[in-house]
């Protein structure tokens, strides 16, 4: 992708020039961001029926076990780096069509979770999921700390728990997978404020519609991948498993 979706303007020059904006300016990045949440929650939304259809309908039950389920695993992952890689050179109702084809192969790779754990729980930690993602993400888009310094740290400890979620599949160790939980608590709730700002500091007053509704799209994407992270790391130490 080229720099104008991946790295924002210089962040002094940004405060320096904040008290010169006028209200226009302000109104412009409040939609913008507004835009970034609408398709940010409408994709889990959703991913919350493909996951409920899927086990209602017992098209996931009928998979897994077989080798379709990998493929339902891996079509996400499949979506995202495509749509991430092609960005530019799709029109933004291709890259938009992308995120919600994206959302639906989410919520079928998630919908093992509904035969895992209770509804309650699963309900009670999604709740704590969106109070703490809420929160962090408030304090992203409003604070003036520069939180670019904990990229590096944060990037880091996202590979690190990749490959101790790998290492775990052939250890099986509740107790290894329990401190994966914690520390990814710990990450994606602090990868939720340093997204949001890094979002809003990318948007440029200069975007045409184009160019800003395709970084509200990516924005979407990854605040929506915060939050499912979030919520599945919360859920593997909170939620009661059905007997």
């Amino acid at each position: 992708m080229s720099q104008q979706f991946q790295n924002p303007p210089d962040r002094s020059a940004l405060r320096d020039s904040f008290a010169s904006h006028d209200p226009g300016s302000d109104q412009r990045l409040r939609q913008y961001m507004l835009q970034v949440y609408n398709f940010m929650v409408a994709g889990l939304v959703l991913s919350g029926l493909a996951a409920s259809l899927a086990i209602a309908t017992g098209f996931y039950q009928q998979i897994a076990g077989t080798f379709a389920i990998w493929l339902v695993m891996l079509a996400p992952l499949v979506a995202i780096f495509f749509l991430t890689i092609r960005i530019e050179r799709l029109s933004l109702g291709a890259a938009q069509a992308i995120f919600w084809i994206y959302a639906v192969l989410m919520g079928l790779s998630l919908a093992g979770i509904f035969l895992v754990y209770t509804g309650t729980s699963i309900a009670f930690t999604f709740f704590i999921a969106a109070a703490t993602f809420g929160a962090m993400s408030l304090y992203g888009y409003t604070t003036g700390q520069d939180l670019t310094r904990f990229g590096s740290f944060l990037f880091m400890g996202l590979i690190g728990i990749v490959l101790a979620g790998l290492v775990n599949l052939f250890l099986a160790s509740s107790a290894f997978q329990f401190a994966i939980s914690v520390v990814g608590v710990v990450l994606f709730t602090g990868l939720t404020a340093y997204d949001t700002q890094r979002i809003r500091d990318v948007y440029l007053e200069s975007d045409s519609e184009l160019v800003a509704g395709k970084k509200a799209v990516i924005g979407a994407l990854t605040l929506y991948l915060d939050f499912v992270n979030l919520f599945v790391m919360l859920l593997k130490f909170t939620g009661d498993r059905r007997r």
